[in-house]
């Protein structure tokens, strides 16, 4: 790099860094990984007591991961050569286990700092250089500020009237503790996610009495979890390598193959045949392997719906809770919102001892010591209250550090108008800041190239990555000083964002890929929607010769 010296902005105790990442999940590990490839001095502040992002946080009953093995691992040969998954869609224990076993083989650990929140960081000009500070008074100063903080980690609480009242247990279900009280106990659940599925799942089984309460019911699809033996998996890593470079180059990082066309082109008995093969396979190929129609046209979208409503109304056998649970009018247009992968959610819900609240019909008025009254002014005593109420997505995570810019600014203040940012990778204000799987920069499928749920986290992430590598690897070449995002760069990116988004029906309804969510967020589309491979390709199109950023130069500025 370009210093003959120990270049700390003044801190002799802080610690001199070519790149500092933040953040050890799958983006900030692999980013470790590959930035040491390169010779540089790197480091990694991770909040948690342990690196695995959301697997380390996420330890309530029955989490588990909803993208499906192979393609949910890192694609590192010594990693994947040497372990073996115990089932399709591994718990979280499972997830805990496999991060253990990627930081013993790549060593990882030797440049993480455990238990350092990062609570301050700041752009020094004159140097080109970051100063970054964690709660517990570390300090490292680098060249490069890699974000790898994901799009879920600070978790969002309503602001429910007298919350701090209730002398019950409270946990909201990412922070879950060790000694949590379900076993026989009266329990709530407040929410209807991915997160409140898979508790429900499991607390239904143990409580005495579960009352969930919902916003929304959730249009889950069956996950159809199974075992996976030693030997499938030793036969099925002779293709681990071409399955890799295929999910790099889909559009969701899933090995699925999609449907060309539109389901119009299907006879009804046509359709019907292929809906019952993808339903039957499982996770997410109901939708990924599907037609892509659904998510623009809303006469293909309510066959979807009347698909699902036909193959799990049946399941649920109280009519009050069917009629509510799976309506004859879709509570949103499918696919708008996050589709959950369940095992028995409909049957454990269909449970007399579990009562289900309609929060739109009977909102919470307030809680009490002992538990909640809603708008029926009955109060529902309990003694544990889990809160599965998500995130603040995409964005808090960095809105809560303190990342002060060139300019002085935080996120929090740089955003308060919507997010902008150039290629979800950089943002104005912030020289030689790098965000990687964060706002504008996590994919999204639901428009007409990919109407999928979601991502493969992994898959994406290294691409990602790997861009941030090949850029890196072009500074120190051709003696780049810092890059800064244009502004009007990033009004670019973020109108065709939106413009694409408003060609489907996303913005008909309310979710966190809206940041609709949070009270106070501005309402948009917070990811991007095309796909891993057109997202590469611009990425690549655009970093090649730096269009849309302010570059300086050793000697010079270009812009």
């Amino acid at each position: 790099m370009d210093s003959a010296k120990p270049q700390t902005n003044g801190d002799p105790g802080a610690k001199d860094l070519d790149v500092l990442i933040i953040g050890s999940g799958f983006g900030g590990c692999y980013a470790l990984y590959k930035l040491r490839e390169l010779g540089l001095a790197v480091h990694v502040f991770e909040a948690g007591s342990y690196l695995g992002g959301v697997w380390h946080w996420n330890t309530y009953p029955g989490a588990r991961v909803d993208s499906e093995i192979p393609y949910y691992q890192f694609s590192i040969p010594k990693v994947w050569r040497n372990w073996n998954w115990s089932e399709r869609f591994p718990s979280g224990d499972e997830l805990r286990e496999y991060f253990k076993h990627v930081d013993h083989t790549l060593n990882l650990s030797k440049d993480i700092s455990y238990s350092a929140n990062v609570v301050d960081a700041r752009y020094d000009e004159a140097s080109a250089k970051w100063t970054v500070t964690t709660e517990n008074g570390q300090k490292a100063v680098c060249k490069y500020l890699i974000c790898a903080t994901g799009s879920s980690f600070k978790p969002h609480y309503p602001n429910f009237k007298n919350l701090n009242q209730f002398q019950g247990q409270l946990i909201h279900s990412t922070r879950w503790p060790e000694a949590a009280n379900a076993k026989n106990k009266r329990v709530a659940i407040i929410g209807s996610g991915a997160t409140a599925v898979q508790c429900t799942q499991e607390i239904a089984k143990v409580a005495s009495h579960l009352t969930v309460f919902i916003r929304t019911p959730s249009i889950s699809l069956p996950m159809f979890q199974r075992t996976l033996s030693d030997l499938e998996q030793r036969v099925n890593k002779s293709t681990y390598r071409r399955m890799f470079e295929y999910c790099q180059q889909s559009k969701s990082g899933l090995g699925y193959d999609s449907q060309p066309g539109s389901v119009f082109d299907l006879s009804d008995a046509e359709r019907e045949e292929l809906w019952e093969e993808l339903w039957n396979r499982g996770g997410f190929n109901f939708n990924q392997a599907n037609y892509r129609d659904f998510m623009v046209d809303p006469k293909a979208n309510k066959l979807m719906y009347d698909f699902w409503a036909k193959k799990t109304r049946p399941r649920i056998k109280n009519p009050e809770k069917a009629a509510y649970l799976v309506p004859e009018i879709p509570p949103f247009a499918f696919g708008t919102k996050r589709s959950s992968l369940e095992q028995d959610y409909y049957e454990r819900l269909d449970q007399p001892n579990v009562d289900i609240v309609d929060l739109k019909a009977n909102p919470i008025h307030e809680f009490t010591t002992k538990g909640i009254i809603c708008k029926d002014g009955i109060e529902r005593k309990y003694d544990t209250v889990v809160m599965a109420t998500g995130f603040d997505a995409m964005t808090g995570s960095l809105t809560n550090m303190n990342i002060h810019g060139r300019d002085g600014l935080t996120f929090q203040e740089r955003w308060k108008d919507g997010v902008y940012t150039h290629l979800g990778l950089c943002s104005s204000g912030c020289p030689n800041l790098f965000l990687v799987y964060g706002p504008q920069g996590k994919l999204l499928f639901c428009c007409l190239i990919a109407p999928t749920a979601f991502t493969n986290g992994p898959v994406f992430i290294e691409s990602q990555v790997n861009i941030l590598i090949d850029l890196i690897q072009k500074f120190q070449s051709e003696g780049i000083k810092s890059i800064e995002a244009q502004h009007s760069a990033e009004e670019q990116w973020k109108d065709a964002i939106q413009r694409a988004n408003d060609k489907t029906l996303m913005p008909l309804t309310d979710s966190w890929y809206m940041g609709a969510n949070i009270p106070g967020k501005k309402r948009e589309q917070l990811n991007y929607l095309n796909g891993i491979e057109q997202y590469v390709r611009e990425c690549r199109e655009a970093l090649a010769t730096l269009r849309g950023f302010v570059v300086t130069y050793n000697d010079r500025v270009r812009i």
